[in-house]
């Protein structure tokens, strides 16, 4: 029987690290109760000393949260550490996650301590971290450029302190496969009590490698892999969850290990986390882009239809992808909706969500002859992103003209009472947003604007990413229509509201570690 690999996924954690990422109390909560349908072992819900607000995150996370251990970040500090134990008493399972730097340039340069302070530092904060839960995991930061024989004095103290998990980061993704496996390697053959602890690995990807480093450290005995949804997090990211999983899933006969993943949830996941943070996935991102099964040349469209392994090497329908998209259209009822979205693994939505998503869905069929698979997930993502609504986009007019300047008329409503505005812009979204700046009174700066279409053709839905920052907080709306202008303006409102909400409901909802 093969070995299990821990799947650690760090997507609200790490992951939200990521520039212009940011996501709020309830999706934090809705990423991480889909983490659980993907069954991950281990969640790290947030760093809980960063701010009130990552806190309450991992707080209530651990609250609502069933089967995933739920896991706090802390330095070796005790007052890091005893946040996170009070952020993750309630948890069924918890997990303190405590880390200091041991490479010589962050010792000398950030820490400016001695290689014995470090030590002391680590043990310490292991033993504290013990005394709210058993389940303890320590990491010497950037690691790739620690000492190797240093390195493995390190671990042996917090293994000997405690800790039942040891982390080995790739901080800075500065390693290779090869440096890396053997590093994993090495900790195994000198680190006297390595056998009472897990080896975990955490790499990062600014050199492109970080999957490859993970998968080194799993075939060097590594038994817990660290990662994120798309590969999200700090600079260029970390190791991407998805690409793990089904290298092992797809090459167990190399690997011989186990996960526990629902692969079938693993399309659902992407691109739930894509619509919450407003960072898109690449169309030629292996697992999960658009084009991950498509196939273009004619040669390989001929082997697929004569047989699909000559050029697939997964089929589609199991990472949650269908190799036939269903159209829909105005003559499809309620019963051929809900199952549709049955056999995209939307199967725990309540009747007051498929309910608004066929009314939706009916709407569509009135702008769009034929309505995809695609436009169905952008249909329920757009839903579950909804907050409580200040101001609602009740008409836009928009002109574009080549000798003309583009303008806007746009009414909207705020908590039922109607304002009407016109303004000219560089083009018609410029101008509409510049009417809705006016009539909203917003001060937010627009961080980021983004639009991609869903499916193919002119009568596709386009769906809008906008990303606003205001006095520290950070929000992204979203909106889709067949109309561009239009699915701007939503978003843009949707963005509005959404900062709002955390500005009137908590201060610190949103913050980048």
């Amino acid at each position: 029987m093969s070995d299990k690999v821990f799947i650690f996924d760090t997507t609200l954690r790490d992951g939200e690290q990521s520039p212009g990422a940011s996501l709020n109390i309830q999706e934090k909560l809705e990423i991480a109760l889909q983490l659980a349908r993907l069954n991950v072992d281990i969640i790290e819900a947030g760093f809980p000393i960063s701010s009130p607000g990552d806190f309450e995150a991992v707080k209530l996370i651990a609250e609502k949260v069933q089967g995933p251990v739920i896991c706090g970040l802390a330095r070796a500090k005790e007052i890091d550490v005893d946040r996170a134990g009070e952020a993750i008493k309630s948890a069924k399972r918890g997990r303190i996650h405590t880390f200091i730097a041991t490479s010589e340039i962050h010792r000398e340069k950030k820490l400016r301590m001695s290689k014995e302070e470090v030590i002391e530092m680590a043990v310490k904060s292991v033993k504290r971290a013990k005394n709210y839960t058993d389940d303890v995991e320590f990491s010497p930061e950037d690691a790739s450029r620690t000492d190797l024989d240093y390195m493995c004095d390190v671990v042996e103290a917090a293994i000997t302190a405690g800790a039942t998990t040891v982390n080995i980061p790739d901080t800075v993704g500065y390693t290779t496969p090869w440096e890396f496996g053997e590093r994993i390697k090495y900790i195994q053959t000198k680190v006297p009590n390595i056998k009472k602890a897990i080896i975990s690995v955490h790499c990062h990807n600014d050199l492109g490698m970080s999957v490859a480093n993970t998968l080194a450290g799993i075939v060097n005995g590594a038994r817990q892999a660290e990662c994120t949804i798309n590969g999200i997090g700090e600079r260029a990211g970390n190791a991407s969850l998805e690409e793990i999983v089904m290298n092992l899933v797809c090459r167990k006969n190399f690997y011989k290990v186990d996960t526990d993943i629902v692969t079938e949830q693993l399309y659902r996941t992407s691109r739930m986390v894509s619509n919450s943070t407003g960072l898109l996935v690449q169309s030629n991102k292996a697992i999960v882009g658009g084009n991950a099964f498509a196939h273009e040349a004619g040669i390989h469209q001929d082997g697929v239809l004569k047989e699909r392994t000559t050029y697939e090497i997964i089929q589609p329908e199991d990472v949650g992808w269908k190799g036939t998209s269903m159209v829909m259209g105005k003559h499809s009822g309620r019963h051929a909706f809900k199952e549709r979205l049955a056999a995209l693994n939307y199967k725990d939505l309540s009747e007051d969500q498929i309910n608004r998503g066929f009314e939706k869905f009916k709407l569509l069929c009135d702008k769009k002859k034929v309505v995809y698979d695609e436009d169905l997930v952008a249909i329920l993502e757009e839903d579950r992103m909804q907050i409580p609504e200040v101001f609602v986009l009740k008409s836009l007019r928009a002109l574009s003209d080549m000798t003309e300047k583009p303008s806007a008329t746009v009414e909207l409503t705020k908590n039922g009472k109607s304002l009407k505005g016109s303004a000219e812009g560089d083009g018609p979204v410029d101008a509409a947003y510049e009417v809705i700046r006016q009539l909203t009174e917003c001060e937010a700066t627009l961080i980021n604007y983004s639009i991609k279409a869903v499916t193919q053709g002119t009568d596709s839905q386009g769906v809008v990413n906008v990303t606003l920052g205001h006095k520290g907080n950070t929000v992204t709306g979203r909106g889709s229509n067949t109309d561009i202008v239009v699915a701007s303006a939503l978003a843009y409102i949707n963005a509005i509201n959404r900062l709002l909400y955390v500005e009137n409901n908590r201060k610190d909802a949103s913050h980048a570690v």
